[in-house]
């Protein structure tokens, strides 16, 4: 991308981020003048987007509210991101989204590079979905989402996990996917409390409530906070003892699927469930590191009927995993040494 086009992108990427910037503002960001600034706000008029400009010292420019969907400028990594994003939306629960999904990838493949699609197929062959996750209605979605964004209350009634049915008003604050579930972490204004709520067992009674000034969420880490509310709700949990440390990148990326416990500095605990064996089977496979079983001992004997189904796949060929320029695959090659010794993890 030349520098003109670059510029564009950024200059693009500020206006959407702030409500107004100055043309001062808006130069310093981009290192060049506020001439250059004003003829670059020009081309964006010209391209489709609505870029308005309050004059006076408190004035500045603003990108406003669009009917129209104007181009859209993306750099390469967004491009895989977006694309990348809409796969994984196709199987994420929400309901009635799947054609607009396939849709919006067929015209997708169309303006992308061979280059970035290949990085994109690469992507989804190492991607897995899980089946089966309760379906979330696509405007119920939305509606939460909007509530969460402009920090306006919300009323539901909602059904418990016992079937019980209620009306709760809440200041939505965070939407959490957590396993296969979306979740909703609010204030609940009748409890003075904070609670959790499955989004596919809420109805949203409109138009929603007043304004309100966030709070802060405990702990900080909306996930982290989901995973601590539902630790007893999973049907199957298991406790496994991490060869790697309670700081290292690995256990971070795990905090959001369950509670990671330090031992030492070379090894922690994690604690995490699921709704069934096998779906607590699929996510230790998961796992980048070496590790053991603590509990239950029904995941430890599902593990090895997965061993022994890989290793009959394969005959007498070892499953080594290949890396090359674009994609990684698994590979089966003939066994040297008949001695192998199998390990869980």
């Amino acid at each position: 991308m030349n520098g003109s086009s670059g510029r564009l992108l950024e200059l693009l990427g500020l206006l959407t981020a702030h409500r107004e910037c100055s043309g001062h503002e808006l130069a310093t960001r981009l290192g060049v003048s506020t001439r250059t600034v004003r003829r670059d706000i020009d081309r964006l008029r010209e391209m489709g987007y609505p870029v308005s400009v309050e004059m006076g010292p408190s004035g500045g420019y603003r990108l406003e509210d669009k009917t129209n969907l104007p181009p859209l400028l993306l750099s390469d990594e967004e491009a895989v991101a977006v694309a990348v994003g809409l796969r994984t939306a196709s199987g994420s629960g929400v309901s009635g989204i799947g054609e607009t999904v396939r849709t919006a990838l067929d015209k997708l493949e169309e303006a992308l590079p061979r280059r970035l699609w290949r990085r994109i197929e690469a992507m989804r062959v190492s991607t897995v979905v899980m089946p089966d996750r309760p379906s979330v209605d696509v405007d119920q979605l939305g509606t939460v989402v909007t509530a969460c964004r402009d920090h306006q209350e919300l009323r539901f009634d909602y059904r418990d996990a016992r079937g019980g049915a209620g009306y709760r008003r809440t200041q939505p604050h965070e939407l959490v996917t957590w396993g296969d579930r979306w979740y909703l972490v609010a204030w609940d204004l009748d409890r003075a409390d904070w609670r959790t709520f499955r989004v596919d067992r809420l109805s949203c009674r409109l138009p929603v409530g007043p304004y309100f000034t966030p709070r802060e969420i405990p702990g900080g880490d909306p996930a982290a906070y989901v995973a601590r509310q539902t630790d007893h709700m999973w049907p199957w949990r298991t406790t496994l003892k991490l060869k790697t440390g309670a700081d290292s990148p690995t256990a971070r990326d795990l905090m959001v699927y369950g509670r990671i416990e330090s031992v030492d500095e070379s090894t922690c605990l994690f604690r995490f469930g699921a709704d069934s064996l096998d779906s607590l089977a699929f996510l230790v496979g998961a796992i980048d590191v070496d590790f053991e079983i603590i509990d239950p001992p029904e995941l430890a004997d599902r593990l090895r009927e997965v061993v022994a189904r890989f290793q009959r796949a394969v005959g007498d060929r070892d499953l080594r995993w290949i890396e090359g320029p674009h994609e990684r695959v698994w590979l089966a090659v003939p066994c040297r040494d008949d001695h192998r010794h199998h390990r869980l993890g």
